[in-house]
């Protein structure tokens, strides 16, 4: 794992680790950024305008905690849960996405945000 961001979300602050992906450098160039976040399940996702080709270890099947980038969308996703794809109570994302790392810690608190969720993403 690489550099350490901090996601504020609703008076919290997240620590998160960025993996070493090419995707993960493009995202930590966009930063600091405000996001506007929206909810399908457990899942929070928003566009940070990043246009980005799917990786090679782009999946569907994703970790509690995990954050990602979904070329679809040109979205940052942060995973918490089961979404409208799971199969079973792990995350799934609607369409493969690129992992760029996850949140230190516990991320339970999100279930209990809004549908629209405005964040902070900073060094």
């Amino acid at each position: 794992m690489g550099k350490k961001i901090f996601i504020e979300v609703s008076g919290k602050t997240l620590t998160a680790e960025l993996n070493e992906t090419r995707t993960a450098e493009l995202f930590s160039d966009t930063l600091p950024s405000r996001i506007i976040m929206q909810r399908w399940g457990d899942e929070y996702y928003g566009d940070i305008g990043l246009s980005v080709e799917p990786s090679e270890d782009a999946r569907a099947e994703m970790e509690i905690g995990e954050l990602a980038i979904w070329p679809d969308g040109r979205a940052l996703c942060i995973f918490f849960g089961p979404t409208p794809s799971s199969v079973d109570e792990k995350p799934r994302a609607i369409s493969p996405v690129n992992p760029v790392g996850r949140v230190l810690g516990d991320v339970s608190f999100l279930k209990g945000l809004a549908d629209q969720i405005e964040i902070e993403v900073k060094y």
